[in-house]
């Protein structure tokens, strides 16, 4: 099930927090030899999980991390205007109708829907929240991900070639991409709309004071 959750609000769930730090590493670091911070537990954590962003979690029927992303306003600090502005000809990406998504990451053996449902996840949170975009960094491994679940980007630049290319992109939180979602997700509108209402307590309430 999808679980939609502030930082601030992790503590109540550690087997899931704890989890779903330590699979950020093994991605991130182990995996694709990002330069990130792992720390001696086998964590990975970065400066805007100090923010209270929110988590969209998938979480597997044992109560671990099976995959995961972050969101934050682009009012305040993000890792595209502070690491990525050559990928914006230097323009800074800063709307309370646009947030940031982030650290994209699956657990090892996660099942092929999980991606979907995490993007069917921040599609639900943009439409709850009124936004117009999503703006993401991403690798050029993601774009097939992208292209199989249905909800792709508008590439605002891109930075190297191939396997090591880097883009930025701006996704639509549009209704018409939602059954699109669900479906590549295997997921009805009334479990994913409920998943959404137990996290945040009532149909379509406003999520947009994030930070």
């Amino acid at each position: 099930m999808l679980r939609y959750i502030y930082a601030d609000d992790l503590k109540a769930m550690p087997r899931l927090r704890d989890t779903m730090f330590r699979d950020r590493a093994a991605q991130f670091h182990t995996r694709l030899g990002w330069e990130v911070e792992v720390d001696d537990k086998g964590s990975e954590h970065d400066d805007y999980d100090e923010i209270n962003p929110m988590y969209i979690i998938w979480e597997q029927p044992d109560g671990c991390h099976g995959g995961s992303l972050r969101l934050l306003p682009t009012t305040g600090p993000t890792m595209l205007g502070d690491y990525f502005l050559n990928l914006t000809d230097g323009v800074h990406i800063q709307s309370p109708l646009i947030w940031e998504c982030t650290r994209f990451c699956l657990a090892p053996g996660a099942s092929a829907n999980v991606s979907a449902a995490l993007m069917l996840g921040v599609l639900e949170a943009g439409l709850a929240a009124s936004l117009t975009h999503v703006a993401g960094v991403f690798d050029a491994r993601m774009i097939r991900v992208y292209r199989r679940v249905g909800w792709g980007p508008t590439i605002l630049g891109t930075d190297g070639d191939g396997r090591d290319a880097i883009s930025a992109g701006l996704w639509p939180c549009e209704m018409e991409y939602r059954d699109r979602l669900l479906e590549k997700a295997g997921v009805t509108s009334e479990m994913s709309a409920t998943w959404y209402d137990q996290s945040f307590g009532a149909p379509n309430q406003d999520v947009a004071d994030v930070a």
